[in-house]
């Protein structure tokens, strides 16, 4: 073993000793003259049987990780190798292994395993898609490194093998029972990308219930048979992950990841909610399919010829296994083919435009061409003001005129269309569907009135420029009041209403934080003594209190933002 404080390779000083495994031990090191810290894994000799097979393993998971590039996964710096020793000079990672969390407070929370399975699921496909694709095959809790920041890093390559395309099984089994795929025990083939996926799901499944599938039962249960209060979407992920036949699960890690970033989609309690909402076209639809089956007695033959080209293109659009061009195009055909009920093409090309958080203008111009399809061929008011509302939202959200970065100031004024729809659609629908309070005048003239006030805050900006006046001296400081009044008032009143749509909360949070940082001068200049300091300190609390309550990959996002404005509005603004 290594003596602490001894100098390794004249370079390397050893500080303590950091864990130890079967064959190998761990430690930190420094390098005092770059006065860094690594860590030195050492395999000996003499503590090993069949040293040279190691040594072979060993020196193939350095060059492997030689080769690698990626934020979750270590670096491999120096390999040193004499007579008695084998020794790995690889990134220091500062943290716990996950096995230690579940040992010390059991099951983690569900957001939290969302999160790192995000990460695990990125570094996979990171490895999948190298050339030949790298297998990790050893996914579980131990080998997981939880950072003090909240990230993952994924460590020891001892079990990873090379995809060889040709090779009919494996030359060697291995991989934890428990966490491993059962074709990694020979006999079924040779693992791939699917291997690891099951692996995931096994991990996912230990993290999130606390059971561990090396112990009796030795099985993965549905995660909700455990705790009742988990998501039914999860489950049915990790469910999928950890099918026996590799053909029924995820077939790579971009499918999986698409799943887990709508994991809630797919929860029990979210399909409650979309099945009434159909239920209300069904009704609707079902008046006018009468209508039909009394006027002509069955569909024409070009209505049936429509119908079946409009879900084949569906289908293949739905497909996460195609690239997201060839899903682009297969929804736009779908939407082209005229059929009466295109709402789940155009609702599927939104979330694959969304998926990257930025519309660009070929995007919004490709989204706002099939606009008057909306019109002719979704026969149902309440689908048309839902897809409309959709679209608004995601405008406003995500639009770049740079096609770079999102600018909620400017794409509240293309979404203003949008939502001029969604209130004449809206108006025309039966009472029940009226009664839901983010189609309502209330709620969708907000969003109008924000789209007006920042399309008169761009025009303003550009008359200053050229004409050198002030904002507020532009005839502003009526739109600022309208503004403000609802910023500072009426929307800190709207976060705590649960009956209002998460999306439109976090939409206007963004743009409010904005708005409040980049303007409080002009603000001050045109509302005088209904203007405040605290007013705007209030309002950004008020803001983050709302999205640290809930948990989505947007909220964060624009909570990172708030924080950041409220940051520089206080300092601005030094009493």
């Amino acid at each position: 073993m290594l003596k602490i404080g001894s100098l390794v390779d004249g370079k390397y000083r050893v500080l303590s000793e950091i864990g130890h495994g079967g064959m190998s031990v761990v430690y930190m090191a420094i390098n005092e003259k770059a006065n860094k810290t690594w860590a030195i894994k050492e395999v000996r000799k003499d503590g090993v049987k069949d040293f040279e097979v190691v040594r072979q393993g060993l020196i193939v998971e350095t060059e492997m990780l030689k080769r690698l590039d990626h934020p979750n996964l270590p670096s491999i710096v120096d390999v040193i190798e004499n007579e008695d020793t084998f020794l790995i000079v690889m990134d220091y990672i500062e943290g716990n292994p996950l096995s230690q969390a579940l040992e010390e407070y059991g099951a983690q929370p569900q957001e939290f395993v969302i999160e790192w399975a995000k990460q695990l699921c990125d570094v996979l496909d990171y490895l999948h898609t190298r050339n030949p694709a790298i297998i990790y095959r050893d996914m579980k809790p131990a080998n997981i490194m939880l950072k003090p920041d909240g990230n993952i890093t994924l460590i020891d390559f001892g079990t990873a093998r090379e995809f060889k395309e040709k090779n009919l099984a494996d030359t060697t089994c291995l991989g934890t029972v428990g966490y491993a795929a059962p074709e990694q025990f020979g006999g079924m083939g040779q693992t791939d990308a699917r291997t690891d996926i099951y692996c995931l799901g096994a991990t996912l499944y230990h993290l999130v219930t606390g059971c561990n599938p090396c112990e009796p039962p030795y099985e993965i249960l549905p995660i909700r048979s455990i705790n009742p209060q988990l998501s039914s979407g999860l489950e049915r992920i990790i469910i999928k992950c950890t099918q026996r036949n590799p053909e029924d699960r995820y077939q790579s890690c971009s499918e999986l990841m698409y799943a887990l970033e709508h994991y809630e989609e797919i929860d029990d309690r979210y399909r409650k909610k979309q099945k009434k909402k159909l239920n209300l076209f069904i009704s609707s639809f079902s008046v006018m399919l009468a209508a039909l089956i009394g006027a002509f007695g069955c569909l024409s033959l070009e209505s049936k010829q429509k119908k079946n080209e409009y879900f084949s293109y569906l289908e293949n659009g739905q497909n996460t296994s195609y690239h997201d061009d060839v899903r682009e195009e297969n929804l736009i055909n779908a939407i082209k083919t005229e059929y009466s009920d295109s709402f789940d093409a155009f609702d599927e090309l939104r979330m694959i435009y969304a998926k990257d958080r930025i519309i660009s203008p070929n995007e919004m111009q490709t989204i706002n061409a099939l606009e008057p399809l909306i019109k002719k061929d979704i026969k149902s008011n309440e689908q048309k003001a839902e897809i409309c509302y959709n679209i608004g939202l995601t405008i406003f959200s995500y639009y770049s005129d740079d096609g770079k970065y999102a600018d909620s100031v400017v794409g509240s004024t293309r979404a203003r269309t949008w939502f001029s729809n969604t209130k004449e659609y809206a108006q025309k629908s039966n009472k029940e569907f009226l009664n839901d309070i983010n189609y309502s005048d209330e709620v969708i003239n907000i969003l109008l009135n924000l789209g007006d006030f920042s399309e008169d805050l761009l025009n303003n900006n550009n008359s200053q420029e050229s004409a050198g006046s002030s904002i507020a001296d532009i005839n502003a400081g009526k739109d600022y009041k309208k503004s403000w009044k609802y910023l500072s008032g009426d929307f800190v009143d709207d976060l705590k209403d649960n009956s209002i749509d998460e999306r439109f909360k976090i939409t206007v949070c963004k743009y409010g934080s904005y708005i409040l940082y980049s303007n409080n001068q002009e603000m001050q200049k045109s509302l005088g003594s209904s203007y405040s300091y605290d007013k705007v300190i209030k309002a950004y609390d008020e803001m983050i209190k709302y999205l640290e309550g809930i948990n989505s990959e947007d909220s964060k996002d624009v909570l990172q933002s708030v924080k950041k404005a409220r940051k520089q509005f206080e300092y601005a603004n030094k009493r």
